[in-house]
This record gives C-alpha cells, structure tokens and sequence, in this order.
C-alpha cells in the first residue's frame, strides 16, 4: 500500500514556548496553488533558457576556436616552435574550459533532456549511478518544466545510492492527464528529496516499503 510523503505538519497545535499573545511563526506556503506552480513552471523555463545559451552559444564558439587554432599553427614556420607551444597550450585550456561549460550546462538543465527527453536522459545518467539501472520510458514529450521537475527527482534520489546496492528500475508513463514515476529498488527514505522537486508542480509522492529497499512514485500533473 503506498502512502504519500507529506512535510511534517504540526496540526495547527500551540506552542507551549511561544508567549500568549505574541505573532505565531509563518505557515508554510501551498505548493499546490497555481501561482506558485506558475513561478515554478518560469522557473524552469528560465533554467532552460540559460542552458541553450551556453550550450548553442558559448560552447560553440569556444568550439569554433579550437579548429581554428590548429589551422594557425599549421601556417607557422619551423623556427616558431615556442609560438607552437604556446597555441598547444591554449588549445588544452580551452578544451578544458569547454568540457566545464558542458558540465554546468548539464547541471542546469541536460541537453539531452531538451531534445530527446526523459528517456535518453535518465540512459544517459545510468553511468554515473552505483547500481544497475533500467529505465522504461516511452517516447512522448511532457513539457520542459515536469521533465525538468522529474529528472532532477530521480537522479538526486539515485545519487544517493550505495554500491552493493539491488537493481533499480525507473518507469515513466502517462495515465491521461498524469505523469506516472516508480523507482523500484530504492529506499523509501529517499522520498524527501524527490517530493522537493516535484512538490512546486503540484506533484505527489507515494512510497512503499519492502525488503532492503522499497518503491517510490511520483505522480505529477502534464498537459
């Protein structure tokens, strides 16, 4: 039986330290509500949009450099040999900065995750996590905001993984208007993480517990 993961709420209980009389601390604030879950989907949006400009921008003409680097070099005389050094040397440097571009591109957003989807994305992510991973996800486009949502969900909860650990299998479907996420093979304690990334969007995290691991689902609203 699965049962959601919700913030710890004290009921609207009193609080014996707080002074009669005085201003109760704030509440917290209703992720579900549709402003909020519009601020999140602009969130997003944003994070994408900065992607693609070091991605389709500063990456490439970082890119375009190297090339034409190489061609100079190739023009120099043989007596220049410590010019020659020095453009080998930039060359690295900017192969470096390139690959640290590509990193925090990644970070912010996958490429991968903007034009293929869900599926190549969490593939692409399998290397880097301890256990074996399979993902079963269709081909279908969700939107960026609950792809973006849903990614950063399921690899922070399979970052957390140990080696050693069982096998892990992510499955992505829709169920009409509902994007369905079950991470079979986790820890159920790992909820948390993913409900606060899904949470902004008016997703809901269920788990269920089971013998050394358990499975998390993540159902979260898409067009």
């Amino acid at each position: 039986m699965c049962t959601p993961a919700q913030w710890p709420d004290d009921g609207g209980a009193a609080d014996p330290e707080r002074p009669a009389g005085s201003v109760p601390s704030s509440r917290p604030v209703d992720l579900g509500s549709v402003g909020t879950r519009q601020a999140v989907r602009d969130h997003w949006l944003r994070r994408l949009g900065l992607q693609r400009r070091l991605h389709d921008g500063a990456s490439l003409q970082i890119s375009a450099l190297v090339p034409r680097l190489g061609v100079v070099r190739k023009q120099l005389s043989d007596d220049e040999d410590g010019v020659r050094l020095s453009i080998d040397d930039l060359q690295d440097q900017l192969h470096t900065v390139l690959q640290e571009l590509r990193e925090v591109s990644r970070e912010i957003y996958p490429p991968l995750l903007d034009q293929a989807g869900l599926g190549p994305a969490l593939c692409e992510f399998a290397d880097r996590v301890a256990v074996p991973l399979r993902v079963v996800a269709p081909a279908e486009r969700f939107g960026p905001e609950v792809e973006g949502a849903v990614y950063f969900a399921v690899t922070q909860c399979l970052a957390l993984l140990e080696a050693g650990g069982p096998p892990v299998e992510v499955v992505v479907r829709r169920e009409g208007k509902v994007l369905v996420v079950s991470l079979d093979g986790v820890p159920a304690r790992h909820a948390v993480q993913v409900l606060s990334q899904v949470q902004g969007l008016g997703g809901q995290v269920g788990v269920a517990e089971g013998p050394g691991s358990g499975t998390i689902t993540v159902r979260i609203p898409c067009a």
